[in-house]
Formats: C-alpha cells, sequence, structure tokens
C-alpha cells in the first residue's frame, strides 16, 4: 500500500528517535515537552514532516494537559504581575503603557483599574487576548 505521494522516510525517522504514545506520566509529558522545544528552537524552518511531527507531539501533551494539569485561572492585575515575573520584566518595561512609574505601580497594587486601552495596549505587549485580563463573571 501506497502511503501518498511524499517520501515517507524522514517522517519515519522521526518517529523512530521518539515515538509519539499517549502521555500518561509526568516523566513522559516533560520527555515530550523536550522533544517539542527541540525542534521549536532549531535555527532552520521545519520542513513538512517536522511539523507534522509537532503537531502530533503537540497533540499529545494538549490532551495530558486538559487531562491531568489543573491550570490556575488568573486574571487582571495577578495576571499582569504574573506575565512581569515568568518573563523577567520589570514594572519599569511597563510605562511606555501607563505612561509613569507611579502609575505602574498604582496598576500592579492595585490601587487603580485597568481601563479598556490599558487592556488593549497589555494585550498587544504580551502578545495574548485581551480577555485574558477580564475576570470571569
Amino acid at each position: 500500500m501506497t502511503l501518498g505521494t511524499r517520501n515517507n522516510n524522514a517522517y519515519i525517522e522521526l518517529f523512530k528517535t521518539f515515538p509519539p504514545r499517549p502521555i500518561t506520566s509526568h516523566e513522559e509529558f516533560i520527555a515530550t515537552q523536550k522533544v517539542i522545544d527541540s525542534l521549536i528552537d532549531k535555527e532552520t524552518q521545519l520542513t513538512s514532516d517536522e511539523q507534522d511531527y509537532l503537531n502530533i507531539l503537540g497533540s499529545l501533551v494538549y490532551e495530558y494537559e486538559e487531562k491531568y494539569v489543573e491550570i490556575p485561572r488568573i486574571y487582571g492585575v495577578e495576571l499582569l504581575n504574573t506575565l512581569l515575573s515568568d518573563l523577567n520584566l520589570s514594572a519599569k518595561d511597563l510605562i511606555p503603557i501607563f505612561h509613569t512609574e507611579s502609575n505602574v505601580s498604582d496598576i500592579l497594587n492595585g490601587k487603580i483599574d485597568l481601563t479598556v486601552e490599558d487592556i488593549d495596549k497589555l494585550a498587544k505587549f504580551f502578545k495574548i487576548s485581551p480577555v485574558a485580563f477580564l475576570k470571569n463573571k
């Protein structure tokens, strides 16, 4: 049986190096994530075979996370503080958005609420959906 018109040798080699299987433990999750990271960090553009393989691994990670990983629901200023910490940014990096250091401080300490304009600027700055900064009611 012929599997389409692609040359499958390179694709099969990827499977030989790290055969994708459903993830059933944290150790398997970490191992799969390392393979994903190595593909994403490649200095050259991914081949179509590598992209397909990455998509499969990504699906396996997604399924595992949906089943076993509880992602905390954080919004607004709490999300903003977490992003600053995770990305090794300081409050001063937000001055272009909030105009002054005292405004940044007031926002981060909850003294001033985020405005729609602030949320839009933050979403663009962090490249995430503005909805991430809104609390679910």
